[in-house]
């Protein structure tokens, strides 16, 4: 015993301490910050510290979904009570010193508020949407901007008069534009159009465009565990959702992979969302309410590239589910902290599929899903939504009036 208590000490000794001691910070720092469940973490990265003597020191904060798989599974409908476990067990204070310093690109949405307003040449700009499909007839009106700008966007033709902007989505605009002509805006809003090199004004979902527009532009119920929906059948995207879909309880309205009996079995199964105003209701019709009724909603991209996150994921959002998100590698700069569950994190579908099951039977964990928006912490999800299609408007009569309108240069 005393052999064995004298080597002991001699590794603990001053000749060894140097080796031994960042040999144990290490094995410290891995016992903190891995996560406790299936390896991973739903989060983006976090840099939280304390300061101590003007000395930043990292501090590892947990919360619900970091220990995700320590408390035991239950199933859980009420979530008014789960809130109340999470406020109890976690709170919104805690919550907030996590997701403090998050950090996210700003740069990936164009600043909407401030700006220089001597830059403006016009005081009025009427906008003709002149050649879209989908945008809403709702944009329509009258707008008070910025900087005492006043702005009318309309589809008819008469009511722009000398319209200062036409506005093409459905085709290219014309090559070229003369001094006294209106300017020319095209709208692409998906990933793989370009500019036409026609257009005076280029309007995207990427914050490198001219003016951009986020897809982001609102009650909660729980049936079965995961919502899907997709009429446009995609080989790619079908294929994913076939994988994660086959290992889980879920319902899959639309034309694609449609386990419910039809396109608008929904109008049936949920009388609640039904729109008395439509003769002839359709499922899209009552989308997010629909969505409501579910704990999860499958949120997959056509196209996973930098920043197109479209209305796949903002509308699980609106409804009060989580998404299950296939997308953007940068979605966290565009999406609250800890808002969704980020497909790319997991090592397999199997295991994010284990995961998820193990989110829907842990009503702390799932609670904290919500968390960012009953504690109001938004990271870049505010000017991202000051960004989207509503706000397009103002913001689109803003350029054209620095660019001077008509009498912007001519093209030819």
């Amino acid at each position: 015993m005393a052999n064995s208590k004298s080597s002991c000490c001699s590794i603990l000794s001053s000749n060894h301490i140097y080796y031994v001691a960042p040999l144990l910070a290490i094995a410290i720092a891995l016992a903190l910050f891995l996560p406790p469940f299936l390896g991973t973490s739903p989060s983006p990265s976090l840099e939280i510290v304390n300061k101590e003597d003007d000395i930043e020191i990292p501090v590892n904060i947990t919360t619900a979904v970091d220990s995700i798989g320590t408390r035991p599974r239950e199933s859980f409908a009420d979530l008014k009570s789960a809130f109340d476990r999470w406020d109890t067990e976690v709170g919104c204070t805690h919550f907030r010193d996590k997701f403090r310093r998050l950090k996210v690109d700003e740069s990936a949405v164009q600043q909407t508020k401030g700006g220089d307003c001597s830059e403006l040449k016009l005081d009025h700009v009427s906008v003709w949407a002149k050649a879209v499909a989908w945008v809403p007839d709702i944009l329509d009106g009258l707008y008070e901007c910025q900087c005492g700008l006043s702005c009318l966007w309309t589809r008819n033709e008469v009511l722009a008069d000398r319209a200062d902007v036409e506005l093409y989505q459905y085709y290219y605009p014309p090559d070229t534009r003369k001094i006294g002509e209106p300017l020319r805006a095209f709208m692409e809003l998906e990933a793989w159009r370009a500019p036409s090199k026609h257009e005076d004004i280029f309007i995207s979902y990427h914050s490198s465009s001219d003016v951009q527009a986020t897809y982001a532009g609102k009650t909660f119920r729980i049936d079965v565990l995961v919502y899907w929906s997709s009429s446009r059948c995609l080989d790619h995207r079908d294929k994913t959702a076939k994988a994660f879909l086959s290992l889980i309880l879920h319902h899959s309205f639309g034309r694609c992979l449609n386990n419910v009996g039809g396109n608008d079995t929904a109008l049936t199964m949920y009388p609640d969302c039904q729109m008395e105003e439509n003769l002839i209701p359709h499922w899209w019709d009552h989308l997010h309410c629909a969505m409501s009724h579910y704990k999860f909603v499958l949120s997959i991209e056509n196209t996973w590239t930098e920043s197109y996150v479209t209305e796949k994921l903002f509308y699980a959002l609106d409804a009060g589910a989580v998404p299950i998100y296939f997308g953007a590698p940068n979605v966290w700069d565009l999406v609250p902290p800890n808002s969704i569950i980020d497909a790319s994190k997991f090592e397999s579908t199997e295991k994010l599929a284990e995961y998820v099951k193990a989110v829907a039977e842990d009503p702390v964990a799932y609670a904290e899903f919500h968390a960012w928006r009953r504690c109001g912490v938004l990271g870049n999800y505010g000017k991202v939504r000051l960004a989207s299609l509503d706000t397009l408007p103002c913001r689109l009569c803003e350029f054209a009036s620095k660019k001077g309108g008509r009498n912007a240069p001519s093209t030819q």
